[in-house]
C-alpha cells in the first residue's frame, strides 16, 4: 500500500517527458533532469518494497506466540520517537495550525494509520501475505468508489472496467485460499477489506488538507497521533510489562518493522512524489505486491499457484488503469 497522502499532477508532466527531453538534447541541465527523474523512480521502488515486507514480518512475529496487538504496539512504539523528529522538522518555518486542522489530523491519523493498522495486523492472522496484498492495494479503486458515493462523480466506462479486473484479482485469489483453508480467510479478508477501507478513506479525506499542511507534515502528524491510540489501544487491553517483555526475536523484528518498512517507505515516497509526480511513483509502486510474493515464498514458504497469480497480475492492471485514468 503500500504509501503516499494526495494525489496531486507533478507540475513538470511527469517523469517520462522530463527523460524523453533529456535524450533529445544531451546538456547539464538535462543530466541534472536525468538524474532527478531516474532517483525518484528509484525512491519509489524502494518504498514500495520496504513497504511491502511489513506483513511478512507481523507474520514471522506470530509465529513467536505474540499477539497482533503487541506487534502493533511494538511497532508504532519503535517508530515514535522518528515520527515526532520528522513532525518537528517539517514544522520548523511552518505556520501553526488552526483547531480545525488539528481536528482533521486527529481524524487522519485515527482511519488512516491506527485503525486501518489495527484492522491489518488482525486479518494477517487468518490469510496469506499474498492475498493481504491483494486486497490492500485495491485502494486506488476504493478511493475511486468512496468518490462515487460520497462526492457523486460519475465512473467512465474505463474506471469501471479497471474496477471489474482489479475487484475479480481479489476475487480469484480469495476463492482459491478459501478452498484451501475455510471460513478463517472470510474473517481474515473481512478485516483487511476495513483496513483498505479506513485506509481508502484517510486518503480521501486528506486531499483537501494535504495543500494546505504540507505531505511530510501530515503524515509525520498522523502518524503520531496513530503511535499515541495504538499504545493506549495496549494499555487498556494488556498490562504494559508484556510490551518489553516479548521474545528477543519478536524485539529485533519489530525494530526492522518500525523503520524499514514503516518510516523509511514515508520519506522515500515522499521524496520519490516530489521528484517524479504522484502518478509515476503510483505506477513503480507496483513492485510491492510483487516483492510480497517473492518475501513470502523465500521467507514463509507460503504457496503460490496459478491462482495467486492470475489474481496478482487482475489486480495490478486494474490499478495501473485507475492511475493512468486520474492522470
Amino acid at each position: 500500500m503500500p504509501t503516499s497522502v494526495g494525489m496531486q499532477q507533478d507540475e513538470q508532466g511527469g517523469a517520462h517527458a522530463i527523460i524523453a527531453r533529456c535524450m533529445s538534447a544531451p546538456s547539464p541541465i538535462a543530466t541534472s533532469s536525468t538524474r532527478i527523474a531516474l532517483g525518484g523512480i528509484g525512491l519509489a521502488a524502494i518504498g514500495a518494497v520496504a513497504a511491502s515486507g511489513k506483513a511478512v514480518i507481523v507474520k514471522l512475529g506470530l509465529r513467536h506466540g505474540v499477539d497482533p496487538t503487541t506487534l502493533l504496539a511494538l511497532r508504532m512504539a519503535m517508530a515514535f520517537p522518528l515520527f515526532l523528529l520528522l513532525a518537528w522538522w517539517s514544522s520548523r518555518r511552518a505556520a501553526s495550525l488552526g483547531w480545525a486542522d488539528r481536528a482533521r489530523i486527529l481524524w487522519l491519523g485515527f482511519t488512516g494509520y491506527y485503525l486501518s493498522s489495527w484492522l491489518d495486523f488482525q486479518g494477517l492472522q487468518y490469510i496469506s501475505v499474498t492475498l493481504e496484498r491483494l486486497i490492500l492495494y485495491l485502494n486506488p479503486t476504493l478511493v475511486l468508489l468512496i468518490n462515487v458515493l460520497l462526492a457523486r462523480q460519475r465512473p467512465g466506462r474505463w474506471q469501471l472496467a479497471a474496477l471489474a479486473l482489479s475487484y475479480a484479482g481479489v476475487l480469484v485469489a480469495f476463492g482459491h485460499d478459501l478452498q484451501r483453508e475455510g471460513g478463517q480467510i472470510v474473517l481474515g479478508s473481512l478485516l483487511v477489506l476495513g483496513s483498505a477501507i479506513s485506509y481508502a478513506l484517510y486518503l480521501f479525506g486528506s486531499g483537501q488538507v494535504v495543500a494546505r499542511i504540507g505531505a511530510v507534515r501530515l503524515t509525520a502528524q498522523a502518524s503520531c497521533v496513530a503511535c499515541v491510540l495504538v499504545l493506549l489501544h495496549f494499555g487498556l487491553t494488556h498490562p504494559w510489562p508484556l510490551l518489553w517483555q516479548a521474545p528477543a526475536a519478536v524485539q529485533w523484528l519489530s525494530l526492522v518493522n518500525a523503520t524499514v518498512c514503516t518510516v523509511l517507505p514515508v520519506m522515500a515516497i515522499m521524496l520519490a512524489v516530489k521528484r517524479i509526480g504522484s502518478s509515476l511513483a503510483a505506477q513503480v509502486g507496483m513492485l510491492g505486491p510483487v516483492s510480497t510474493i517473492v518475501m513470502s515464498l523465500w521467507l514463509l514458504d507460503e504457496p503460490m499457484g496459478p491462482a495467486q497469480i492470475a489474481g496478482t497480475v487482475l489486480v495490478l492492471c486494474g490499478v495501473l488503469l485507475v492511475t493512468r485514468l486520474r492522470r
